[in-house]
């Protein structure tokens, strides 16, 4: 379903980025046909974060596209979004909406030991108290962090534009859906229901984060062609382990498909060893990997039509099944 440009009101709707993602603020910004507002974001020489809006957005509909990512940049970005909220908020626009594609510290989302913080809340309410009005955001680590905020959350889903992938580029013949832990079971049994695959599933066994200590596969795989599915593939100890299980037990390819590209620490050179045929990911982080093994969805096109329609006060749920063209 293709964005007409005319559908968008300029006199009415702001696209303000931040430094986390300007490739995909940029495609987001051409397809809805609205150039990006001017905006500087600086750092002064102690690391402070000053944020500057260069052009009048007083009663305006403003869409700040900023997404979770680098290993020592993240909260930089994080401030850099809620500043920018609060510059908006305190210049009189009519609504603000944060478009975050990865949402930051999602994965601390419950408390899992004595002592433990529940982050994901803390951002919610950080976002919040800044003066955020909407939230946009794709494939959450855990759903229920829609619960942590006051406001209307939107959590769209890569898995249209996954399907669009899978069905055009992999060989379905002889192929098998794994997800490498319970946690993303549902996620992948809905995928396979819609492809008519079988699937499998790891169970991984953690010694503490980050660091998979053993996997044992549920499901036979033998011979086949696997697509291993997750929401986010970070220093992919996970993905590399659960390959090496699943070719051990007789798999004669595997393709890694995640929502969020993240790769930091030792992923570079993880991947680069790796047995992996194939590591897809979205576009929702920035990827600085110079891997032939490496392809990425674009979606953008879900992203602007989920911004089109909150504007134009239309429904978003046509987004959770179908990816724009």
């Amino acid at each position: 379903m293709a964005i007409e440009a005319e559908d968008m009101s300029s006199n009415s709707i702001k696209i303000l980025a931040g430094n986390s993602h300007p490739e995909l603020a940029a495609i987001i910004s051409k397809r809805l046909g609205i150039p990006l507002s001017k905006v500087g974001v600086y750092q002064y020489s102690n690391k402070e974060t000053s944020v500057t809006i260069g052009e009048s957005i007083r009663d305006e509909d403003v869409y700040i596209i900023q997404t979770g990512t680098g290993e020592q940049e993240i909260n930089d970005f994080l401030m850099e979004l809620l500043i920018m909220v609060h510059a908006c908020r305190t210049a009189s626009v009519r609504r603000i909406t944060a478009v975050i594609p990865n949402f930051p510290y999602a994965r601390q989302d419950k408390k899992d030991k004595s002592r433990a913080p529940i982050t994901a809340k803390l951002i919610a309410n950080l976002l919040e108290t800044a003066g955020c009005d909407h939230v946009i955001t794709m494939d959450l680590h855990a759903s229920q962090i829609q619960g942590f905020f006051h406001i209307p959350v939107d959590n769209l889903y890569a898995e249209p534009s996954v399907l669009n992938y899978i069905e055009t580029k992999t060989d379905l013949a002889n192929a098998i859906l794994v997800s490498p832990d319970a946690g993303g079971a549902k996620r992948v049994a809905s995928l396979a229901d819609k492809l008519d695959l079988n699937f499998a599933l790891i169970h991984k066994e953690r010694q503490k984060a980050n660091e998979v200590s053993r996997m044992v596969l549920v499901g036979d795989v033998t011979g086949k062609s696997c697509l291993l599915i997750d929401d986010m593939a970070d220093t992919c100890g996970t993905l590399v382990k659960a390959t090496n299980t699943l070719l051990d037990h007789g798999a004669k390819e595997v393709i890694a498909i995640v929502s969020h590209g993240i790769f930091s620490g030792a992923a570079r050179e993880r991947l680069q060893n790796s047995k992996l045929s194939r590591i897809v990911c979205t576009n929702t982080v920035p990827v600085d990997l110079d891997l032939d093994i490496l392809d990425q969805i674009d979606i953008s096109p879900t992203l602007a039509e989920a911004i089109r329609r909150l504007h134009n006060g239309e429904s978003v749920s046509y987004l959770f099944t179908h990816a724009p063209s």
